[in-house]
């Protein structure tokens, strides 16, 4: 399967591709893997794979950010390719977007995330700890084995 790289400017009004590019900033695809960030089918598959827009481009943008950080900067003559710095603007958009999103928040038992479902797919649930040998007016409790 061979992968593609476009960019149509005019299409950056629906969720898509085109969008998504536009939104990161990876539109240069005219050196289709030497310049784009990731290709079409990556993005269409992100995209479809997410319910949430935003969730879908921190998706991105984390794929995107571990891919570049394997870049080393590289010196040959006068040349220099500092690939580290592209590593870095990644790094700092999905940072971001991650605080944007409140993907570092820490779950708790009180709030529902919004894809956890109608009660918030908790552990603990109400009369959990409820002792069905205790008698309900307190006093002598109602054991299986008694002591004495």
């Amino acid at each position: 399967m061979k992968k593609t790289y476009t960019y149509n400017p005019e299409k950056i009004g629906e969720q898509g591709v085109d969008r998504m590019r536009f939104e990161l900033g990876d539109t240069m695809v005219e050196g289709a893997e030497e310049t784009s960030a990731l290709s079409n089918e990556e993005y269409t598959a992100i995209i479809a794979a997410k319910k949430k827009w935003k969730r879908a481009k921190l998706a991105a943008l984390e794929s995107i950010m571990r891919r570049f950080g394997m870049e080393v900067n590289t010196t040959v003559g006068p040349l220099k390719l500092e690939m580290q710095a592209r590593a870095e603007f990644w790094r700092k958009q999905y940072e971001q977007l991650k605080k944007e999103c409140g993907a570092d928040t820490v779950p708790t038992a009180g709030k529902a995330s919004p894809e956890s479902g109608a009660d918030g797919g908790h552990y603990f649930y109400g009369g959990m700890h409820d002792n069905v040998y205790a008698k309900d007016g307190g006093g002598e409790r109602d054991l299986l084995f008694k002591t004495r």
